[in-house]
């Protein structure tokens, strides 16, 4: 049974809400540096409205859970949160760079967004047999120079902020097993909706209380010591 479901996404500079019903996905999706509160909640009127429904028709809500912007972060989790409390329905967190993975076409993706503070958030997936990818290792936040892939498959694709920032840092490591990148790579809901249906199949899924972010580092700013 395919589920109906709502996802958002405001993880960076992009803003975006999918509805799947039927097989179909409705969407919008604005690339928008600030503002995503004031955007987002108009959106979902909009793509409801597309679909004719009201929210109690949907199976659960999903939501990209991060590593991402704190504050878009927040945003999503929140709204999730009080959306899906409203109405008693389930939440489905999905890591904004299985998104990233899942928005590019190849089997095996290595995504690194710019963490800020000379570091960058990564991770490496390979698609498992229902497409959807899954993450090898554990996602992490490093300096460039610390990213590895798996040993194993050469044939793989980057994405993200990060190789648009600190490309010619990660490339002189990486370059020979990284057949090209796609460095203006942002999420889009759209792309949440396949990772959050077979998470949702397969029992993934929790209390709208438990619909939390997930910054994987959680200092926000450099301590003075930091700097130096």
């Amino acid at each position: 049974m395919t589920p109906c479901l709502l996802a958002l996404e405001t993880s960076q500079n992009a803003c975006s809400v999918a509805l799947s019903m039927e097989g179909a996905v409705i969407g919008r999706w604005e690339r928008l540096p600030q503002g995503h509160a004031a955007r987002l909640l108009p959106m979902v009127d909009e793509v409801l409205a597309e679909a004719g429904i009201g929210l109690v028709a949907l199976d659960a809500f999903a939501y990209g859970q991060g590593p991402g912007s704190f504050t878009g972060l927040r945003i999503a989790a929140a709204v999730v949160q009080g959306l899906a409390f409203g109405i008693h329905r389930p939440v489905v967190p999905v890591s904004t760079l299985a998104v990233l993975a899942q928005s590019l076409e190849a089997t095996h993706s290595l995504i690194a967004i710019d963490a800020r503070m000379d570091q960058v958030y990564w991770g490496a997936y390979v698609r498992d047999s229902d497409g959807v990818p899954e993450l090898v290792g554990a996602e992490e936040v490093t300096a460039p120079e610390a990213v590895r892939l798996p040993e194993g498959d050469d044939n793989w694709l980057g994405g993200g902020s990060g190789w648009d920032r600190y490309v010619d840092r990660l490339l002189p490591h990486l370059g020979p097993r990284v057949r090209t990148w796609h460095p203006d790579l942002l999420p889009d809901a759209r792309h949440l909706i396949p990772i959050a249906s077979a998470y949702w199949q397969r029992g993934v899924a929790l209390p709208a209380e438990q619909a939390l972010p997930v910054y994987i580092r959680n200092k926000v700013a450099k301590r003075s010591s930091d700097r130096e």
